[in-house]
């Protein structure tokens, strides 16, 4: 099993939900973060939040993953912070829902950019890092990625593209000594779509729980490097009937 004190870890979209329940959990381990959002108000009040133990620190970092350049400027200034930067998680994402009539250019154009081109562009910032450190790259799909449904016309292409994205760019990586992983989440109790977790907790009792996701982050980080588990889906245990 893998020690992951005073290793560093990039998370985009982390200042809530999915990526600050990651971000908990890894500096949990001993892990420094850097959680990026556009805004950079909510990543620094994230990062004190999150705070610090005796081996690990947050960092937040304002970065819109639509941006390449913002994408490198975090990754530069993450690993002049903490020295290295070992684990990339593209966590941040966007849902536009509605029929085909509906859903319009801004809309299609906002989930492509930041579901899938965020994600194109989070690699391509973090790979000179990651190839230094032969460390682990995450994507966060969704069980969308496989699963069509009406009136996800644009959510759906950019996880079904983000999962086939993800997977070819682990071919790609492996050799190098670089672990590539996606995960595809079911419901999760966030604040994604105009959910408000704080004041739903008792309804949103049988989601994943956004601290569920770090678990399992850190369980992929501690395993041989020998296996790798390059697509999980995960999905509520027990949902309501319907």
């Amino acid at each position: 099993m893998n020690n992951l004190k005073g290793k560093t870890a990039f998370i985009t979209g982390g200042s809530k939900g999915i990526g600050y329940g990651i971000a908990e959990a890894l500096l949990n381990e001993g892990v420094n973060v850097a959680v990026t959002s556009r805004s950079l108000q909510a990543a620094e009040d994230a990062a004190t939040n999150l705070g610090s133990n005796n081996s690990a620190k947050a960092l937040g970092l304002k970065a819109d993953v639509r941006n390449l350049v913002d994408q490198e400027e975090a990754i530069r200034r993450t690993a002049e912070e903490f020295g290295s930067v070992d684990f990339v998680i593209a966590n941040a994402g966007i849902g536009h829902y509605g029929n085909i009539e509906e859903i319009t250019d801004r809309q299609w154009r906002e989930t492509i950019d930041t579901n899938l081109t965020g994600v194109f562009y989070t690699v391509k910032a973090g790979l000179e890092e990651l190839k230094k450190s032969k460390g682990y790259f995450i994507s966060i799909s969704s069980l969308a990625g496989t699963n069509f449904f009406a009136g996800g016309s644009a959510y759906n292409a950019s996880k079904f593209g983000l999962t086939g994205f993800t997977q070819a760019v682990m071919l790609d990586l492996r050799q190098e000594g670089i672990s590539v992983s996606t995960i595809m989440p079911g419901s999760v109790s966030t604040h994604f779509n105009g959910n408000d977790p704080e004041n739903n907790k008792e309804k949103d009792a049988w989601k994943i729980q956004k601290e569920d996701l770090g678990e399992l982050v850190v369980d992929l980080f501690k395993m041989n490097k020998r296996s790798l588990p390059s697509k999980v889906e995960i999905r509520p245990s027990q949902p309501p009937k319907k």
